[in-house]
């Protein structure tokens, strides 16, 4: 038997004004298509902004059904938008930002499994790194350099 540790490592940054620019204008983004959100059952709302690099920004909500598995989170409704409408262009930058309609929000929300698992799908694709900056509705931003800080043990096509 042996121990094996995985070690991962994040960015914290106050809030939104302490992003470098750019990434400022895209968590702008999600925090406002956050608001266009169907979330009737959950009451929580998700905004997902993608810089592509073409320059392209794609965004994305999360859009729920009352038979719940056919929903999707903002990040996948994000991810998948952009590999339909830019199949060539490399994801480069992604901005999460979630919020509740019930309960603040206060502090950094990651990517739930299932969006893990699709961006890692799409990483490993691409071949490079996706920078993934992820909040509440306010407060502390936390930046993974790669989704693979957010899935370390990933699972992709050559275990196929």
């Amino acid at each position: 038997m042996k121990k094996i540790e995985i070690n991962t490592s994040f960015t914290a940054f106050q809030s939104v004004e302490e992003l470098p620019q750019d990434v400022q204008e895209l968590m702008n983004q999600a925090i406002e298509v956050r608001k266009n959100a169907y979330a009737p059952y959950s009451k929580f709302r998700v905004g997902a902004a993608l810089l592509l690099d073409n320059g392209k920004i794609v965004l994305g909500s999360n859009q729920e059904n009352a038979a719940y598995p056919s929903g999707l989170c903002a990040e996948r409704v994000a991810i998948f938008q952009s590999g339909s409408i830019y199949p060539d262009a490399k994801i480069i930058k992604m901005a999460i930002s979630a919020a509740s309609d019930t309960n603040k929000t206060l502090s950094p929300i990651p990517p739930c499994g299932g969006c893990r698992q699709s961006i890692s799908e799409y990483e490993f694709k691409q071949n490079t790194p996706i920078e993934i900056y992820f909040m509440g509705e306010s407060g502390e931003v936390y930046k993974s350099d790669s989704i693979k800080n957010l899935l370390p043990l990933s699972f992709d096509k050559n275990f196929l």
